[in-house]
């Protein structure tokens, strides 16, 4: 049999290890004696400096022979009881208010001849027993309790908290009493008609059927020392606030701290108040919890009053203006619907820029419920914001002030939100509007009708308002109160004080029509057809549900805007937040309405080009995105324009301010060119649709496919070479190229020369062409070669009205071009659509025109020795 050793067992011929000893010895028994002393010592030290019960302390100390304090003799007998007794206290099951009893007493003597003997605890605290002894002749008993004041105890750990109630005069309601002023369980379903309905409806019941509330949270500091200590100001301070909610206090009390602060709670009949103070910090936090659906908003102003008491600084002697902080939020369950149609729901702008973040410093400017819209317009700023240049100047600060790095030089901004969707940012409108409505109007040649559908905080109008060309603007704007809100609390936004021939405010200039209607009613009662420039100012839907009133979604609403267009009419449209790579197909995301939109033009034959592009600094969490729509294919011409033409056009049309300085802030030529292409992730979503677009397979250069380089400097390295040959139908000498190696088909021919090809634009040609005609001039020789080269060896771009032509300058020029289909063997390398041209709507034909316009790949196998013969017409469209 094996055996195995135990782990910790030590094998015998181990050595031993001689133990030593480590720190001091100590008997255990002195230890346990020490032990014991220490204990009786501190409950001997308790006894005698806190607070005891007399029937636990007064037996020890006879125990230990010790004297009974004075206070306590009254304890060691009284009217035949001892301590021997015990006595027992029962609560009355009955309730607070008229029909209370207090607690009764009930003695048990130790003798076998002792009876029971029973009492109540009366008013003032003392106990009061009866005693039914025939031989008494007063059958009362009355056991005084001395009052003891709490003391700091020598064991308490920090400050002993003083306790002091402040409870609310008529009536103090606790509990589940009967006369609550409301029901408490309220169910719609259980009212017995109509009328219980109709009554509950119009008060502020709390139906418990709804497990959500809202929440209230408010700090505030600068506040006054006193009054933050003070309990019975904050109480009442306490009161006010909960009724200017309009809420139902029940209860509540307060509790001064030591050295110094207050914690106040109050029950209420919808939830709770509460609130912590530090008087030297001058600081008070602040929430309010209810379960009503009564808004708590409309309470704040009174609830920063009410506590918002101003301290005086100690330096300067001046007071100090409170500053507070605040969150507001929907609590609990509430079902879609109710949550889409609450402004203040977290998934609303208004929550996560304004009623959300504790951290924003807010100041509410107006808020009003029309017949249409809610309309909220505030003030904001966050902790990490930084005084702007304007700041700066307008303080005077010089390079080196500090105040560059201070939040509290910074300005907020003025936000205007419709319905919780946030429309305008005041710091950022220039760079969200320049880019709405100046890339649509620099497509046109020379917009002079314009309408606007929307655009009541006037920021729009301003913009157009800039172009020299504009005689009349119709601004249809379903809401009259949002333009008489922007006059008074939007001025910056329709300011045209400083445009050449405006006036100060641009809804008053003379060739401005405001018509207060729903646009869609407009358009169905007139019959517009010569509007140069139609522009859509509101909000956009990004929701999963269904918008069917939204224009986006209405396909007969679209098809009547673009009859309105003239001839080579312009729509342009802020179409919501930019795409991610990572979106779904579009039709199938938040954004179907936006696709809803793109494919209701597409398909509407008056329609000839659509482009897309984003802008980034206007101010929101992520990059806006616009689109513009043409009628006439050539608006691709003017899109696509280089930036000195772009900038000249603004010089021309626009010009600058009264003052000299230049009108627009934002737009130019260099910011066109960046709308010119747009991002990828539109590509890349609009490759999602089903089935995928035919360009979608050339969204870049196919990788195992191989690449032929001709280099006329190294001809071993080059795969191609230049040989003179007999035409067969002339017998001319000509100029051919031919392969060096095998070229399998697809494969990327001379991409390095034909990348270096160069553009030039239908205007320039014209100008060129124009120079050689002019009489007096001798003729360029120079310019005329040159001229005859690019008609030779240019094609115009297939991005048909663009107005841009491409010149072959390598070695590509020279392959001869041949009209037989089966001798060609290259082919561009994107092929024609298969719808013909190209799609109206198309980001991948944006993104890549440049090489859609230029590579050529071999069309079928090219052989080693074989000419390289491109087809006639091949950029042809």
């Amino acid at each position: 049999m094996t055996t195995h050793p135990q782990p910790n067992a030590r094998n015998r011929s181990d050595p031993l290890i001689e133990a030593s000893q480590v720190g001091y010895a100590i008997d255990v028994r002195v230890f346990l004696a020490i032990i014991t002393t220490t204990m009786a010592v501190a409950f001997g030290a308790g006894v005698m400096m806190g607070p005891s019960d007399p029937a636990l302390v007064i037996p020890v100390l006879n125990l230990m022979g010790m004297p009974i304090p004075p206070g306590l003799e009254q304890y060691r007998r009284l009217d035949g009881m001892n301590f021997d007794d015990s006595i027992s206290v029962s609560s009355a099951a009955g309730k607070f208010g008229a029909d209370y009893r207090a607690p009764t007493i009930t003695t048990h003597s130790g003798s076998k001849k002792a009876k029971i003997q029973q009492g109540v605890i009366s008013a003032d605290g003392n106990i009061v027993i009866h005693d039914d002894d025939e031989d008494d002749e007063d059958d009362n008993v009355r056991i005084t309790q001395p009052r003891r004041e709490a003391t700091n105890h020598i064991a308490t750990l920090g400050q002993k908290i003083r306790e002091t109630h402040v409870n609310i005069d008529t009536p103090v309601l606790e509990g589940t009493a009967d006369d609550l002023p409301f029901e408490r369980d309220i169910y719609i379903s259980n009212a017995s008609g109509d009328e219980d309905i109709d009554a509950m409806k119009n008060t502020n019941l709390r139906d418990q059927t709804m497990p959500s509330g809202q929440h209230l949270l408010v700090d505030i500091k600068n506040v006054d020392a006193a009054f933050l200590n003070s309990e019975s100001r904050l109480a009442e301070a306490m009161v006010k606030s909960v009724e200017a909610a309009g809420l139902t206090m029940l209860s509540y009390h307060c509790h001064s701290l030591h050295p110094a602060g207050v914690s106040c709670v109050g029950v209420l009949l919808e939830s709770h108040i509460s609130f912590h103070t530090w008087p030297d910090e001058g600081v008070i936090t602040l929430d309010m919890f209810t379960t009503s659906s009564k808004p708590l908003l409309p309470a704040l102003p009174e609830i920063e009053r009410l506590f918002g008491v101003p301290r005086v600084n100690a330096e300067t002697g001046e007071e100090e203006e409170p500053v507070s902080v605040w969150s507001h939020e929907l609590r609990g369950f509430r079902t879609d619907e109710e949550r889409r149609a609450n402004v203040y729901d977290d998934n609303s702008d208004l929550s996560n820029w304004i009623t959300s973040p504790l951290e924003v410093t807010k100041k509410q400017i107006v808020t009003v419920k029309t017949e249409i819209q809610q309309i909220d317009i505030w003030d904001a700023s966050e902790r990490e914001d930084l005084p702007s240049y304007e700041d700066g100047v307008r303080l005077g600060f010089g390079p080196d002030d500090p105040r560059w790095m201070q939040h509290e030089y910074a300005s907020p901004t003025r936000l205007l939100f419709l319905d919780g969707a946030l429309l305008a940012i005041a710091d950022s409108d220039a760079e969200f509007h320049e880019s709405l409505v100046h890339p649509g109007m620099f497509a046109h040649p020379s917009p002079k009708n314009v309408a606007i559908l929307g655009g009541g905080d006037g920021a729009t109008l301003r913009e157009v308002l800039r172009h020299r060309s504009v005689e009349k603007v119709t601004m249809i704007e379903k809401d009259a109160k949002l333009v008489e809100l922007a006059r008074v609390h939007l001025p910056k936004m329709c300011n045209c004080s400083e445009i050449v021939g405006s006036t100060e405010v641009c809804f008053d200039d003379a060739r401005v029509e405001l018509v207060y209607q729903q646009p869609k009613d407009y358009f169905a009662l007139n019959n517009l057809t010569d509007i140069d420039f139609l522009v859509l100012d509101g909000t956009v839907p990004e929701t999963d549900r269904e918008v069917p009133e939204h224009w986006f979604n209405d396909k007969k609403f679209v098809d009547a805007m673009i009859d309105s267009l003239s001839e080579n009419g312009v729509l342009a449209t802020q179409v919501g937040t930019a795409p991610t790579i990572l979106d779904p197909r579009a039709d199938l995301s938040v954004f179907r309405h936006r696709e809803r939109f793109i494919n209701s033009l597409e398909a509407n034959p008056k329609i000839k080009s659509i482009f897309i592009y984003e802008e980034a600094h206007c101010g929101f969490y992520e990059p806006k995105a616009f689109l513009v729509a043409c009628r006439d294919v050539t608006c691709r011409r003017h899109w696509y324009a280089e930036t000195d033409e772009i900038d000249y056009a603004i010089y021309d049309r626009i010009g600058g301010l009264k003052d000299g300085k230049p009108s627009l802030v934002h737009y130019d030529g260099a910011t066109q060119r960046s709308f010119q292409a747009p991002p990828r992730a539109w590509e890349t979503v609009y490759c999602r649709r089903e089935p995928e677009p035919f360009e979608c397979a050339y969204r870049g250069l196919d990788k195992n496919a191989e690449l032929f380089e001709f280099d006329p400097e190294n001809e071993e390295e080059s795969s191609f070479e230049i040989r003179m040959s007999k035409n067969k139908e002339t017998g001319e000498d000509e100029v051919g190229v031919y392969a060096k190696v095998d070229m399998p088909e697809g494969s990327y021919l001379m991409p390095t020369h034909l990348a270096a090809s160069f553009e030039v634009s239908d205007d320039s040609m014209e100008n060129v062409h124009a120079n050689t005609q002019i009489e007096g001039v001798d003729k360029a020789t120079v310019i005329e070669d040159f001229i005859d080269f690019i008609d030779t060896h240019g094609h115009p771009s297939i991005q048909e009205g663009s107005g841009k032509n491409y010149v072959e300058v390598g070695g590509s020029f020279m392959m001869r071009i041949s009209e037989d289909p089966e001798e060609a063997n290259v082919r561009r390398w994107i092929p024609s659509h298969p719808d013909g041209g190209r799609p109206k709507f198309s980001p991948v034909y944006d993104r890549h025109r440049h090489s859609f316009d230029v590579f050529l790949v071999a069309s079928r196998d090219i052989k080693a020795g074989e000419e390289v013969v491109k087809p006639v017409g091949l950029w042809d469209i």
